[in-house]
């Protein structure tokens, strides 16, 4: 177990994320989704988040119709609830959103573990280069985001990553 396998770091973090952790806590989302091993991924977590940062919420399905029922029976009547089924790098996937309390939520998931999905991959990649790298670092990080560059193309960007940042990012050895 880690940090991140639950959202109570939140409560001890920086002020967005102990407004994170109220607004999620509040709404019951992670309990509402408890069923599908739900982990809050992305900027927030990492704290990298800039102002229109979403909160990201993976999550992992057996039944994919039974995981749509389940988001729509808890969150159909939040502000601009939608959902999308996508086949992503080949395998099928949901993303919900919706807001609340002014968050946008994105739930996404997919039929595999939490912790083999990418959004988780990734933030635990970006964690650990951010620990290496510094104060510094993070903020041209959260810098070259307010100038609207998506997270793993900033961090490629600042490591001088070649190909893919998505996929340089994960083989990229802190």
């Amino acid at each position: 177990m880690n940090q991140f396998d639950t959202i109570t770091y939140l409560k001890t973090g920086n002020a967005i994320q102990q407004e994170v952790y109220a607004v999620l806590t509040k709404a019951k989302v992670m309990e509402k989704l408890s069923g599908f091993t739900p982990l809050l991924t992305g900027t927030y977590p990492i704290a990298i988040n800039i102002e229109n940062s979403d909160l990201d919420i993976i999550c992992e399905y057996q039944d994919r119709e039974s995981f749509i029922l389940a988001l729509t029976n808890n969150f159909q009547s939040e502000k601009d609830f939608s959902i999308n089924k996508k086949l992503i790098n080949g395998i099928h996937s949901v993303i919900v959103r919706f807001w609340i309390d002014g968050f946008e939520v994105e739930i996404f998931g997919q039929a595999i573990p939490v912790k083999q999905q990418n959004a988780y991959l990734h933030m635990i990649k970006e964690f650990e280069i951010l620990e290496a790298k510094g104060e510094y670092f993070k903020q041209q990080i959260i810098d070259l985001k307010r100038k609207g560059i998506k997270t793993e193309p900033a961090f490629a960007m600042l490591l001088d990553l070649k190909g893919d940042p998505y996929t340089a990012l994960l083989k990229y050895s802190v």
